[in-house]
């Protein structure tokens, strides 16, 4: 009886093991098939093996769609065409090339990252996945991504492309967004991994994610993995993937004071540790609510300000931004000041000067809509 049972067991075991290869298999024959013959999606930087334009590339697209860094990517390449060009540039050069991507602490890990390769590693871009790791503004998912299609190293590029896939092929409820979620994903995607060409099947599984296997809309019908989908055939695509958290998003209310003084405007540049880190603005004046603005131009915060006999020249509609965890809605005031600004943390800088200086998306928006300055 004893032997029995063991014998059932390790039938069992054999056939779970069997049935593990054969979908291995079948996942990554089909999907490096359906990347040679089907996949239309063209990005620059696909099949890019400078590590330089590798790691560019990637820091641009962390948090932001592939049609929105597209153009960013080749102006960078345009302006900063190595890593040499990027660690010499001035600051401010290089983040008003970054004006309107976003997450701005990104733009400040590059150029930190330029200059340590540039100046401490002789301009030699690391070779291994944990020296790419060490890198600022380089988590596991950049390090993997750079050491796959730079290097065609071993590393399973895991992003939401690669975890919805996965997710609706097998079936699994394990939410993305935990702990727990990440490292069995990570480990599910690198035991699939063909490591004979990785970065030919990260590209694969990552494009396929993107484009068949989507958030909405999926393409089902022509999926070439939809015979063995666990998620179509228990009819849950829709449900999967599972995120545990939900973002709980604030309101923030902003008064852009442009004040004008013998032909300059005053500005600063955020330093604080808060959105638009490192760009630059008009004179600000947050408030914990929204205020009218007959209100708000008698109140004491903007007569502290604007002083008493100041001239009001425009004010502008409110605008709205959504951002990932907040929204900000906002109006411009010009005023026409009669004496200088007091405040010290303030510059003036003539209307040319202000082109130089980049600014958060909320402020370029509003004078491309409006055209006034």
């Amino acid at each position: 009886m004893c032997y029995k049972f063991l014998n059932y067991h390790i039938h069992i075991f054999l056939q779970e093991y069997m049935k593990k290869i054969t979908y291995t298999s079948l996942i990554r024959k089909k999907l490096l098939l359906w990347h040679k013959n089907d996949n239309g999606r063209t990005m620059p930087w696909k099949e890019e093996r400078n590590p330089y334009r590798v790691w560019l590339s990637e820091i641009i697209l962390q948090q932001t769609r592939v049609a929105q860094g597209l153009d960013y990517y080749n102006k960078f390449i345009i302006n900063y065409p190595t890593i040499e060009k990027l660690a010499k540039a001035e600051e401010n050069s290089v983040f008003k090339h970054w004006e309107g991507l976003g997450y701005y602490s990104r733009c400040k890990n590059l150029i930190a990252t330029a200059r340590f390769i540039a100046f401490e590693l002789g301009g030699k871009f690391p070779t291994t996945y944990e020296s790419i790791l060490q890198l600022k503004g380089v988590g596991p998912y950049t390090a993997a991504a750079i050491a796959s299609f730079a290097y065609d190293l071993p590393h399973a590029v895991v992003d939401g492309n690669v975890m919805r896939m996965l997710a609706r092929y097998f079936g699994i409820v394990k939410p993305i967004d935990s702990s727990e979620g990440k490292n069995y994903f990570n480990v599910l995607a690198q035991s699939l991994l063909h490591t004979a060409s990785p970065a030919l099947y990260n590209q694969a599984i990552m494009d396929f994610g993107a484009t068949i296997c989507k958030p909405k809309l999926p393409l089902c019908s022509t999926c070439v993995l939809k015979k063995t989908c666990i998620a179509l055939e228990k009819n849950i695509v829709e449900s999967l993937p599972v995120k545990e958290k939900r973002l709980v998003k604030k309101n923030r209310f902003f008064y852009y004071i442009i004040a004008r003084f013998d032909n300059k405007f005053y500005v600063r540049k955020r330093i604080e540790k808060d959105i638009w880190q490192n760009l630059w603005e008009f004179i600000l004046l947050e408030q914990p609510q929204k205020v009218a603005l007959d209100d708000f131009l008698v109140s004491s915060t903007f007569l502290d300000v604007a002083g008493k006999k100041s001239i009001l020249k425009y004010a502008s509609i409110f605008y709205k931004q959504q951002l990932t965890h907040q929204t900000i809605e906002g109006i411009f005031i010009h005023i026409e000041l009669k004496s200088p600004l007091k405040n010290k943390l303030y510059s003036s800088v003539s209307k040319n000067e202000l082109k130089k200086l980049a600014f958060p998306r909320f402020i370029t928006n509003y004078f491309e809509v409006s055209g006034s300055l």
